[in-house]
């Protein structure tokens, strides 16, 4: 999608990275956090274009009504199979499937979403550029929505796969529901009542839909109950579908027609990579659970897109306590940025700092304790731990279950290495 139109979540936080990263120690895991929460509402909704790294030109898009125009459309009954009419089929003599346009795309979404006016319509098909989609702002006479479609592929049985269609941990953002369902054709869906803002500072909801086929096809349909993601005036309780025509809106056999149009990329791996070819070991969640100190029991535990990043909430029978921990590579350039004078500096050259403050997002009585790291090779390990099962809802013990010494240890751990 064109940047004017969508702000991708992760773009704030690489600017305060390059630009300097943090004022404080602390500052670095409080974005992270804000970053694996914007990214778990999402669904992984947004994966299918950054993807791509390509920026769309003004002829990459096709802008099918201009702004402030109206395409009223009917749509008859939203089944799961497209009118004809709107889609471009390969013959059945054709040895691969014909390309699907950008046109052909919105209508197929506009029979499957319903009777309306649609205006701002933005359309991308299948040999236009990478990551076909459909952006476009739909009134049934209840009050303007944002739907958007988006198409890709996943490596089957990979964990961007599986990813895709989890419900997102409630220690890290704020959805009404979420539930995940498997087809009789062994595709896996994902529908999720959430909000645009994790800490809804405005209550913009976002409902999303996220299905994988066994082939690893990726069918994203996602719609707000305002006529933008951001910065848009509410205009409807509700967006349009309900979570059951989402579902079947995103099993439409036509969105599988199209990518199968997709051209195919040659860099793209037949098989997933194992963990010996990737370097790969236990997953960040996964380390910190070893590293827990005995009499916690664990309620909640989850990783984000970025395998850098895991948290656990656990419970020693006095309260939960949110932990999360972040682990980067190649740290060294901002070392003293992030690392005062006044760091401790061990004897293999680890610096360690630490603090203990209150907690950033608005729960009530939130402390937060961190314990931050970085190695000489520029490898850092930054542990925080909540008197509370999330940052923003109100403390349910005193302190952290954890004491800032077993903190310590685990931030210090050559597990990490």
């Amino acid at each position: 999608m064109p940047d004017t139109q969508h702000s991708d979540p992760l773009d704030p936080f690489e600017e305060r990275l390059t630009a300097g990263l943090h004022d404080a120690g602390n500052a670095f895991e409080t974005d992270r956090a804000a970053l694996a929460t914007a990214g778990a509402l999402k669904g992984r909704r947004r994966l299918l274009r950054r993807r791509n790294a390509a920026v769309m030109s003004g002829a990459a898009g096709i802008a099918l009504v201009g702004v402030g125009g109206a395409l009223l459309l009917p749509s008859g009954s939203t089944g799961t199979q497209a009118s004809p009419a709107t889609s471009t089929r390969a013959s059945a003599t054709s040895s691969a499937p014909a390309p699907v346009s950008g046109e052909a795309l919105f209508r197929s979404l506009a029979h499957l979403v319903g009777d309306g006016a649609y205006s701002k319509v933005e359309a991308r098909g299948t040999a236009e550029g990478p990551s076909p989609y459909v952006h476009v702002v739909f009134d049934d006479g209840k009050g303007k929505s944002a739907v958007e479609l988006s198409l890709g592929r996943v490596e089957p049985g990979s964990d961007e796969a599986r990813q895709a269609t989890t419900c997102p941990g409630k220690a890290l953002t704020h959805y009404d529901a979420c539930g995940t369902s498997r087809l009789a054709d062994g595709s896996v869906v994902m529908v999720l009542q959430g909000y645009e803002y994790p800490d809804r500072r405005v209550d913009t909801k976002l409902w999303s839909a996220e299905l994988v086929t066994p082939q690893g096809q990726h069918v994203s349909i996602s719609e707000w109950n305002a006529a933008a993601e951001k910065d848009a005036p509410i205009t409807r309780p509700q967006p349009p579908l309900s979570p059951a025509q989402l579902r079947k809106a995103a099993a439409a056999t036509i969105w599988r027609d199209a990518i199968d149009a997709m051209p195919v990329d040659p860099n793209s791996p037949v098989t997933p990579p194992s963990p010996t070819e990737t370097g790969a070991t236990l997953s960040v969640t996964s380390t910190l659970r070893t590293l827990l100190p005995k009499g916690l029991t664990v309620s909640e535990a989850g990783d984000t897109d970025d395998s850098g990043f895991g948290y656990l909430v656990v419970d020693d029978g006095k309260g939960k306590t949110l932990v999360q921990v972040n682990v980067q590579a190649d740290m060294s350039d901002v070392e003293g940025e992030l690392f005062g004078s006044d760091a401790e500096v061990l004897s293999d050259g680890t610096k360690v700092a630490t603090h203990q403050g209150p907690g950033e997002k608005g729960g009530s009585g939130v402390v937060m304790w961190t314990v931050d790291t970085i190695r000489t090779d520029g490898r850092r390990v930054v542990i925080s731990a909540f008197n509370s099962g999330a940052q923003d809802t109100p403390a349910t013990r005193p302190t952290p279950a954890l004491t800032m010494n077993q903190l310590r240890t685990i931030a210090l751990s050559p597990n990490w290495l």
